[in-house]
């Protein structure tokens, strides 16, 4: 992972701990995909998208989470939830970033199974 990446998922990581969730898992690969990070927040497990861009020109990181990647999100999200003993309430986050020194904009419950 390129160190823009990487500290874009620290800083994700560090702002979603500050608004009380519990970071669970970070990088979470399987063969359908990665989830950059996945946390709980109260009785919901969060599966989490982080996105960062250089600026918000093009649509910025928002536009870069395609129907594609949603879908490589879903699967990866399944895999994940297949190891678990019991079904939490779920829901899947983007934490977006636009530009370096760009405060973290969070989107709660981005899209739905």
């Amino acid at each position: 992972m390129r160190s823009s990446g990487r500290n874009a998922e620290d800083a994700a990581a560090i702002f979603l701990q500050q608004q009380g969730l519990t970071l669970v898992e970070r990088n979470y690969q399987c063969r359908y995909g990665e989830i950059d990070l996945i946390a709980r927040d109260g009785d919901a497990l969060v599966f989490v998208e982080v996105r960062m861009r250089k600026s918000a020109a093009f649509g910025g990181a928002a536009a870069s989470i395609t129907p594609g990647k949603r879908d490589k999100l879903l699967r990866a999200a399944r895999h994940y939830l297949s190891g678990c003993a019991r079904t939490p309430p779920c829901r899947f986050d983007a934490i977006l970033i636009d530009g370096s020194n760009a405060a973290p904009d969070w989107l709660k419950n981005v899209f739905s199974d």
